[in-house]
């Protein structure tokens, strides 16, 4: 197990060099630092460009642009916005508010799909089957921006009413200064409130997804021949499905997670606009995109290559400890 893992470290070390260089050379041929200058009236003259361009290091090749700029960024120096500010001092802060409301909708959509995957599996065509295939369904078909929508004007409003008080919160990550007065337990229940529609948007739209693998892998497994073969020992129908079925059948799911994480990090994108959470979605489309900051979109590209990256490599892992034969592959 150990020299397996190894072996995964080393190859995520090496994807993630490849996946750093293929994010420099698309933000390299899409972004012009300079492209904002272009614009003032009047123009500056050749000369302002020429200093511009030696002082950014522009001038270099591609080559030495790229290591120098990953030289600095494996520092955790991702450079300065146009404003002069150093992104990584709000890059940082901004992933900590969208990482606890992705990890909170990973572990609610992993549970909700291992719970939905099972049971339509076990109750195959019967009533249970047919209402999670249907509520599944529904939700792939919604678009991310609509169900938050949803949930935001009419869940919120209709528990609000109910407990007769303020517990879910449709904007912001925290009420504003609450920082500054809140007690720590005060401070983690405004948060709670305020992380739930997000992550219950993030989650509901995600598992739904990854139920239907989930039953897809059950239903194989439950066809395979060690099962009859568990339950021809006298092993009761609910032990061997707990124990020898859905071992097997996470594999696929492990997959599925993990190549998914990149897909939460787009839905957050989206459910940040909603929500009005100032986290990393906000900073991509406000400080990146919108004003066309190369080291902005560069630094959030990278993080999330980190973060795909290390989902994969637990992937790898959990492989090996859910089925110890891949080790010796």
């Amino acid at each position: 197990m150990f020299f397996f893992t190894i072996r995964r470290i080393l190859a995520s070390v090496f994807v993630l060099f490849a996946s750093s260089f293929l994010v420099f050379a698309l933000c390299a041929a899409s972004f012009n630092p300079l492209a904002r200058f272009y614009t003032l009236q009047p123009l500056p003259p050749p000369s302002f460009f020429d200093a511009k361009r030696a002082e950014l290091g522009l001038d270099d090749n591609f080559v030495v642009r790229y290591f120098r700029w990953l030289g600095n960024a494996v520092t955790g120096d991702f450079g300065t916005t146009i404003n002069g500010t150093p992104v990584a001092d709000q890059l940082f802060p901004r992933l900590m508010v969208t990482g606890r409301m992705i990890v909170a909708a990973v572990l609610i959509a992993v549970v909700l799909a291992v719970l939905v995957g099972v049971i339509g599996a076990v109750r195959q065509y019967r009533a249970s089957d047919y209402v999670f295939t249907f509520i599944a369904y529904t939700l792939i078909a919604l678009p991310v921006f609509w169900f938050a929508a949803l949930l935001k004007e009419f869940v919120a409003g209709g528990i609000n009413d109910l407990f007769g008080s303020q517990v879910l919160y449709t904007i912001g990550e925290e009420t504003p200064g609450i920082g500054a007065y809140g007690t720590p337990s005060e401070i983690w229940v405004d948060r709670l409130g305020h992380l739930v529609l997000p992550t219950v948007s993030l989650a509901l739209l995600t598992f739904a997804a990854w139920s239907r693998f989930q039953r897809a892998a059950m239903l194989d497994v439950l066809g395979s021949d060690y099962m009859r073969l568990a339950r021809a020992k006298g092993l009761t129908y609910r032990r061997t499905v707990l124990k020898h079925g859905l071992r097997n059948a996470l594999i696929p799911l492990t997959t599925v997670v993990a190549l998914g994480i990149g897909t939460l990090f787009g839905g957050a994108v989206i459910t940040e606009t909603v929500f009005v959470w100032h986290g990393m979605g906000e900073y991509l489309i406000k400080s990146g995109i919108g004003q066309d900051d190369i080291n902005v979109v560069l630094g959030w590209l990278l993080v999330s290559a980190v973060f795909v990256v290390l989902f994969n490599l637990i992937a790898d892992i959990l492989y090996a400890v859910l089925d110890p034969r891949i080790r010796l592959g």
